[in-house]
Protein backbone atom coordinates (compact mmCIF):
# COMPACT_ATOMS: atom_id res chain seq x y z
CA UNK A 1 0.00 0.00 0.00
CA UNK A 2 1.35 3.45 -0.82
CA UNK A 3 2.43 5.34 2.26
CA UNK A 4 4.00 8.76 2.27
CA UNK A 5 6.12 10.18 5.07
CA UNK A 6 6.49 13.95 5.19
CA UNK A 7 9.40 15.10 7.35
CA UNK A 8 8.98 17.84 9.94
CA UNK A 9 9.95 21.37 8.93
CA UNK A 10 9.31 24.97 9.94
CA UNK A 11 5.73 24.94 8.60
CA UNK A 12 4.48 21.72 10.19
CA UNK A 13 5.01 18.47 11.99
CA UNK A 14 5.98 15.17 10.44
CA UNK A 15 3.17 13.02 9.05
CA UNK A 16 2.83 9.54 7.64
CA UNK A 17 -0.24 8.92 5.51
CA UNK A 18 -1.63 6.05 3.47
CA UNK A 19 -2.63 6.65 -0.13
CA UNK A 20 -3.93 3.28 -1.39
CA UNK A 21 -5.21 4.71 -4.66
CA UNK A 22 -2.17 6.86 -5.35
CA UNK A 23 -3.08 10.12 -7.06
CA UNK A 24 -1.95 13.71 -7.24
CA UNK A 25 0.49 14.51 -4.45
CA UNK A 26 -1.00 18.00 -4.10
CA UNK A 27 -4.41 16.45 -3.30
CA UNK A 28 -2.86 14.06 -0.77
CA UNK A 29 -1.04 16.99 0.87
CA UNK A 30 -4.28 18.98 1.05
CA UNK A 31 -6.29 16.09 2.46
CA UNK A 32 -3.82 15.32 5.24
CA UNK A 33 -2.48 18.86 5.87
CA UNK A 34 1.05 17.78 5.02
CA UNK A 35 3.87 20.24 5.80
CA UNK A 36 4.50 21.15 2.15
CA UNK A 37 3.92 24.76 1.05
CA UNK A 38 1.98 25.50 -2.14
CA UNK A 39 1.44 28.69 -4.09
CA UNK A 40 0.80 28.52 -7.85
CA UNK A 41 -0.02 24.78 -8.14
CA UNK A 42 0.98 24.91 -11.82
CA UNK A 43 4.74 24.24 -11.95
CA UNK A 44 5.66 27.89 -12.28
CA UNK A 45 6.88 29.07 -8.86
CA UNK A 46 8.77 26.23 -7.13
CA UNK A 47 7.23 26.84 -3.69
CA UNK A 48 6.37 23.14 -3.35
CA UNK A 49 9.88 21.92 -4.22
CA UNK A 50 10.52 18.61 -2.46
CA UNK A 51 13.32 16.10 -2.22
CA UNK A 52 12.24 12.48 -2.41
CA UNK A 53 14.47 10.68 0.07
CA UNK A 54 12.93 7.28 -0.60
CA UNK A 55 10.56 5.88 -3.22
CA UNK A 56 11.12 8.21 -6.18
CA UNK A 57 10.33 5.19 -8.38
CA UNK A 58 6.76 5.25 -7.00
CA UNK A 59 6.07 8.62 -8.63
CA UNK A 60 5.18 9.12 -12.27
CA UNK A 61 8.01 10.83 -14.21
CA UNK A 62 7.92 14.64 -14.38
CA UNK A 63 6.23 16.23 -17.38
CA UNK A 64 8.11 18.87 -19.44
CA UNK A 65 6.98 22.00 -17.48
CA UNK A 66 7.95 20.40 -14.17
CA UNK A 67 11.26 19.14 -15.54
CA UNK A 68 12.07 22.61 -16.89
CA UNK A 69 11.47 24.33 -13.55
CA UNK A 70 13.34 21.61 -11.64
CA UNK A 71 16.34 22.19 -13.89
CA UNK A 72 16.28 25.88 -12.93
CA UNK A 73 15.88 25.08 -9.22
CA UNK A 74 18.76 22.61 -9.20
CA UNK A 75 18.85 19.28 -7.46
CA UNK A 76 18.97 15.83 -8.94
CA UNK A 77 16.48 13.26 -10.13
CA UNK A 78 15.25 12.95 -6.55
CA UNK A 79 13.74 16.45 -6.61
CA UNK A 80 10.13 17.09 -7.61
CA UNK A 81 7.37 19.67 -7.41
CA UNK A 82 4.63 18.42 -5.11
CA UNK A 83 2.00 20.26 -7.18
CA UNK A 84 2.89 18.12 -10.22
CA UNK A 85 3.99 14.77 -8.78
CA UNK A 86 1.61 11.85 -9.12
CA UNK A 87 1.84 8.81 -6.84
CA UNK A 88 1.48 5.53 -8.73
CA UNK A 89 -1.40 3.27 -7.71
CA UNK A 90 -0.14 0.35 -5.64
CA UNK A 91 3.12 2.18 -4.87
CA UNK A 92 5.35 1.48 -1.88
CA UNK A 93 6.88 3.74 0.76
CA UNK A 94 7.70 7.32 -0.19
CA UNK A 95 9.60 9.69 2.08
CA UNK A 96 9.86 13.41 1.28
CA UNK A 97 11.11 16.66 2.73
CA UNK A 98 10.22 20.19 1.71
CA UNK A 99 13.08 22.19 0.17
CA UNK A 100 12.26 25.47 1.90
CA UNK A 101 13.81 28.72 0.85
CA UNK A 102 15.36 27.46 -2.36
Amino acid sequence: MPSIEFLVNSIGRAKRVDAPEGGELVDICDEFLAPIPFSCRSASCGTCHIQVLEGVEFLEPPDPPEAELLELLGGGSDHRLACQARVKRGAGAIRVRAVLGG
